[in-house]
């Protein structure tokens, strides 16, 4: 059997639990929505992660891309035409 005093400890550690559990992601949604925060850090670091393309890259892409489409095509206009 338990006294009460264990009871009201329990009470305060569900009010406790639910503080942190209410309070962190407010807190971390209100933090994530600071304008000068994401311009400052989260786009920084996405340029650092990514930089802009340069054109001869993207040109380079683009032809790989149509060479594995040609690619592709042909083995299954291969396959298709061996199929009875």
């Amino acid at each position: 059997m338990s006294s009460g005093s264990e009871g009201a400890l329990e009470s305060r550690w569900g009010w406790f639990e639910m503080t942190i559990y209410l309070t962190f992601p407010v807190a971390m949604f209100w933090i994530a929505n600071q304008a000068e925060w994401f311009e400052d850090y989260v786009i920084q670091r996405k340029r650092e992660l990514w930089p802009p393309e340069k054109e001869d890259q993207r040109r380079e892409l683009e032809e790989f891309k149509e060479r594995i489409r040609k690619q592709r095509e042909e083995k299954l206009l291969r396959a298709a035409q061996q199929s009875p």
